[in-house]
């Protein structure tokens, strides 16, 4: 075999907004994404040189079993503690978290995939493509992922049954 044969993949960072692909997955398929059917299908079409899945630490063993699978496919599960407010509001997003982690990893990969509908993130994939020259494809539930989010992303995927449990 010569080595203009050999194929290269394209190198990817997968970043996971877990509760947010929890909750409108839920919503709006009463399922819940498959994880495994989902690094099947990346690790087809490129190099996985990273995979990050954010979620929040309740100290709940379901939630604690989850995380292990979520490892035990490739995934660095990265956990903050779930912070319920004296009002009774809580907090728990890692948004900041998952953009200094993008950022970091920019120059590492051709191109990067985020699984979130948070609109938020469309001024990051903006920053991406316009400094560092590396798109980002979005996942996210059709009606539960933020237009502006959909129009900034290289490629935005629904998630279907392909990726449903």
């Amino acid at each position: 075999m010569s080595e203009h044969s050999i194929l290269v993949k394209p190198r990817i960072g997968i970043f996971v907004d877990v509760q947010n692909i929890y909750y409108t997955c839920r919503e709006s398929y009463k399922k819940n994404f498959d994880y495994n059917a989902f690094w099947a299908k990346m690790s087809e079409q490129y190099q996985i040189e990273c995979a990050f899945a954010y979620a929040i630490y309740r100290g709940d063993e379901k939630q604690s079993q989850f995380q292990n699978i979520l490892r035990a496919i490739g995934f660095e599960v990265k956990l903050k503690p779930f912070i319920q407010r004296r009002d009774g509001s809580a907090k728990g997003d890692w948004d900041v978290g998952i953009t200094i982690d993008m950022l970091e990893h920019a120059t590492q990969v051709d191109k990067m995939v985020l699984l979130s509908g948070d609109g938020d993130f469309a001024l990051l994939l903006g920053h991406l493509k316009t400094k560092y020259q590396v798109p980002c494809d979005v996942y996210g539930a059709e009606h539960l992922t933020a237009d502006v989010l959909k129009q900034t992303a290289a490629t935005f995927y629904t998630i279907d049954e392909q990726l449903l449990l």
